[in-house]
C-alpha cells in the first residue's frame, strides 16, 4: 500500500474542505438557509447537511456512497433526504440570494465599460431510465433531434465575461398533459413552494422569462443586456423582456414571423435579400432596422456562418449600438453553454442522485448550483490581480488613471529632491533644466494647458 498518496489525498480533502468551510462563512450561507426556510426542529444541524451533500462531487462521491454507505457520518440518510424533500424549503431565494452576495464582489472588480449581460436558455435534465418520477415527460432534445424522458431546466446566468453566474432556474415538465409520464401525487399545501415549483413546471418556458428576470433585477443584480438564443427570440417575447432589459438574441429563419421594413411586412428572408451587402469576405454582411408588430424598433444584423457559408440574423433593441457591439456581446452567450457541461459533466447533475421526489431534484440541483458559484468565485479570486485587497486594487486605479505629464512631473520632482542635497550650483542647473524639460514635454504632447501647474522653483532666479 503506498501511504504517501494516501497522505497526499488526505491532506488534498482537508484543503478542499477547509475551502468549501471558507466559503460558507465568507458568504453567511447558514444564515442565508434559515432566512430562506430550510430548518430542522431537531437533530443535525441544516448547514452541516447542506454542506456534506455540496461537498460529494469534490470528494469523488456520489449520494448513495458519500452518504447512504458513509458509517462515519453523524447523521443518518433519511435526515438528508428530508432535507431535499421539504415542501416549504425556498430554495430559488437561497440560489438568487447567494448569487447576489458573490455579484456584489465580482462588480467590484468590473470595469464600468464593461458588459455585464443576463442570459437565458435552456438544457436537458436527463431521467431515460426513470419511470416513476413525479413530473416525468418526454422532452425534446435540441442536441439530439430526439425526445426523451426528463426534464427542461430554463436557466437564468449572469456573466461579465469573465465570471457566469447562475441565478435561477426552473426545471419544467411538459405542457402538454399527454407528454407527462409521472403525476403529482404528493399531498400539500397550495400555499407553499413545493406546490408553486409543480405548477411552474407544466406552463410553457417563454411564459417563465419575464419573471426571472424581473426577480433577478429586484433582487439588485444588474446588466445592460439579456442575451437569448433563436428558441426564445420571438417577437412577443422580445416586447415583453424590452421593458425590462435590451433585448439581443439570435433570430430563426421561419416565413410565419414578419417585421415591418420599407413600409411592409416581410420575413426575415425577404429582408435579407431587399439589403445590400458588403463585398469580399466581410463577417457582417448587412444590417438594417425593423419594426415588430407591437411597434418596438429592432435592429438586424446579418453574420457571415462560418460553418456551411450560410448567414445569420442577430436581434437587438438597442438601435444605437453598433453592428460589431451587438456581434461582440452576443458571444457572452457562450458562457451559459459552459456552464451546463460543467454542472452535467463534473459536478455531476442528474447523476448523484437518483430521487423520484419533484421536490429532491429541486433542492439537489439548487445544491449544484452552489458549487458551481463556489468554483467561479475561487478561479475569480485567484486570476484577478484586483482581488488581493482594496489597498491593490486602488493603487492599480491609480497607477491606470495617471497621465504621461503627471508620471513625468513626479519623476522629475523626485529627482530635484535627490539633488538638492548637493549644492547650490546643481540647484539652480536642475531648474533650468526642469523648466525646459516640461515645456517642451506640454508643447511636443499639445497639452491644453487649462490648469495651473506650480513650480516649487522660479528659474529666473
Amino acid at each position: 500500500m503506498d501511504h504517501s498518496k494516501v497522505a497526499s489525498q488526505t491532506q488534498a480533502d482537508i484543503h478542499v474542505h477547509g475551502q468549501i468551510d471558507a466559503f460558507f462563512n465568507r458568504f453567511r450561507i447558514g444564515t442565508l438557509i434559515h432566512q430562506c426556510g430550510i430548518r430542522k426542529r431537531h437533530g443535525h444541524s441544516v448547514r452541516s447537511l447542506t454542506q456534506t451533500i455540496f461537498s460529494l462531487s469534490f470528494m469523488g462521491q456520489n449520494f448513495y456512497r458519500g452518504i447512504v454507505l458513509n458509517q462515519d457520518l453523524p447523521f443518518g440518510k433519511d435526515a438528508a433526504y428530508e432535507l431535499l424533500k421539504g415542501v416549504r424549503h425556498n430554495w430559488r431565494k437561497l440560489i438568487l440570494s447567494l448569487a447576489r452576495r458573490i455579484f456584489l464582489v465580482f462588480n467590484r472588480l468590473t470595469d464600468d465599460d464593461r458588459e455585464s449581460v443576463f442570459i437565458i436558455d435552456d438544457s436537458t435534465y436527463d431521467r431515460s431510465r426513470s419511470k416513476t418520477v413525479e413530473l416525468l415527460s418526454r422532452v425534446y432534445d435540441h442536441s439530439t433531434g430526439k425526445y426523451i424522458k426528463g426534464f427542461r431546466m430554463l436557466t437564468l446566468c449572469w456573466s461579465d465575461g469573465a465570471s457566469c453566474l447562475p441565478v435561477d432556474f426552473a426545471l419544467l415538465s411538459s405542457s402538454d398533459a399527454q407528454k407527462r409520464l409521472g403525476h403529482n401525487l404528493k399531498a400539500m399545501d397550495r400555499r407553499c413552494c413545493a406546490n408553486q415549483r409543480r405548477r411552474e413546471a407544466t406552463v410553457k418556458a417563454t411564459d417563465h422569462l419575464h419573471d426571472m428576470v424581473n426577480r433577478a433585477l429586484k433582487a439588485g443584480l444588474t446588466a445592460r443586456y439579456l442575451l437569448m438564443d433563436s428558441w426564445f427570440t420571438m417577437p412577443a417575447t422580445v416586447t415583453s423582456l424590452a421593458d425590462l432589459i435590451p433585448v439581443i438574441g439570435m433570430v430563426k429563419k421561419i416565413r410565419t414571423v414578419h417585421y415591418r421594413f420599407q413600409g411592409q411586412n416581410l420575413d426575415l428572408m425577404a429582408i435579407y435579400r431587399r439589403l445590400r451587402k458588403r463585398r469580399g469576405r466581410a463577417k457582417i454582411l448587412a444590417s438594417t432596422v425593423v419594426t415588430l408588430s407591437s411597434g418596438l424598433p429592432c435592429k438586424l444584423v446579418f453574420i457571415r456562418d462560418r460553418t456551411n457559408g450560410d448567414w445569420l440574423a442577430i436581434l437587438s433593441t438597442d438601435i444605437g449600438l453598433p453592428d460589431k457591439e451587438i456581434v461582440r456581446i452576443y458571444g457572452k452567450r457562450w458562457d451559459i453553454e459552459v456552464f451546463f457541461k460543467m454542472i452535467k459533466q463534473h459536478l455531476r447533475l442528474a447523476k448523484e442522485i437518483q430521487c423520484r421526489d419533484f421536490d429532491a431534484l429541486i433542492g439537489h440541483t439548487s445544491i449544484v448550483f452552489m458549487r458551481y458559484m463556489f468554483l467561479a468565485y475561487h478561479c475569480r479570486m485567484s486570476t484577478d490581480h484586483r482581488s488581493f485587497g482594496d489597498l491593490f486594487h486602488a493603487c492599480c486605479e491609480e497607477i491606470r488613471d495617471i497621465t504621461f505629464i503627471e508620471s513625468l512631473m513626479r519623476i522629475l520632482e523626485l529627482t530635484a529632491d535627490r539633488m538638492r542635497s548637493i549644492g547650490a550650483y546643481c540647484q539652480k542647473t536642475f531648474d533650468a533644466f526642469f523648466y525646459v524639460a516640461m515645456d517642451v514635454a506640454l508643447n511636443t504632447l499639445s497639452i491644453v494647458k487649462n490648469r495651473t501647474i506650480s513650480f516649487s522653483v522660479n528659474p529666473e532666479s
